[in-house]
């Protein structure tokens, strides 16, 4: 059991680095009769992101003024806030993982389930689940496998990505394109035409990794995290959700 902590040059053209943490907000659709509570819902969301943002600017500031301190009081800033902005940038129509939660069911009584939800992050008694392995279809024929989440996993780990994005985006190179806030392919595309326009190039190199993901060493990761992050209990939380497994034809299978 634990108590919440206090504390406080490539050849593509370098995009300047996004503020981290600040996923972008999607409208809400209020209900018919339900105008009063989606009044509410906005006036919860803009505070929470107001309180998250004046939070997370002070490890933001620091991480980039410090760049080999290593942070050993983030837990705190897993709250309700965090979890709700976090909830609030989730796909709405997403599939479901092995919970069968969908946004909508989450959102119906959603201020109770943030409170339980956070009670048991911070007291150590959130457990996550195996996520759900499905198959989509690629442009040559070939499947991609996914692993889809249950929901309160996505929404911890959304949380979770806001704090570490306040140190890493300070650290990420400008030419870095992958899985960063306000940031994709298009992106990385735009800036290639760019370099191609504005140098002289002889060659590209387009290459994938086979299975990256499933290949990559998780105590390697986690000491490759450990190198910025010294709060344990997130260091714990990390380790969880890559213990966590995937759920397929009924087996979960975990890797290494």
């Amino acid at each position: 059991m634990h108590d919440p902590e206090k504390s406080d040059s490539g050849i593509v053209a370098v995009k300047p680095t996004n503020k981290a943490g600040q996923p972008a907000a999607e409208p809400v659709e209020p209900r018919l009769g339900t105008k009063g509570n989606a009044e509410q819902q906005h006036m919860h969301r803009t505070q929470s992101r107001a309180r998250m943002s004046q939070s997370l600017d002070r490890v933001r500031q620091a991480a980039r003024l410090r760049k080999k301190e290593r942070f050993t009081a983030l837990f705190h800033h897993i709250n309700v806030d965090t979890l709700r902005t976090a909830f609030y940038a989730l796909r709405r129509k997403a599939a479901p993982g092995v919970d069968g939660m969908t946004w909508q069911d989450y959102e119906a009584d959603l201020e109770r389930k943030l409170e339980d939800l956070h009670r048991r992050v911070q007291r150590g008694a959130y457990r996550p689940q195996p996520s759900r392995r499905t198959f989509i279809l690629k442009a040559d024929g070939k499947q991609r496998p996914l692993a889809i989440a249950a929901l309160e996993d996505k929404i911890v780990q959304g949380a979770t990505v806001m704090v570490l994005n306040a140190i890493y985006e300070g650290d990420f190179c400008g030419l870095s394109y992958g899985f960063r806030p306000g940031r994709g392919p298009h992106d990385a595309l735009d800036a290639l035409c760019v370099a191609i326009n504005m140098r002289k190039v002889n060659w590209i190199l387009d290459a994938d990794i086979q299975n990256f993901f499933g290949a990559v060493s998780q105590d390697w990761l986690v000491r490759f995290v450990e190198h910025r992050i010294g709060d344990k209990r997130i260091i714990r939380l990390i380790r969880k959700w890559l213990k966590a497994g995937i759920l397929e034809d009924g087996i979960v299978t975990i890797d290494d």
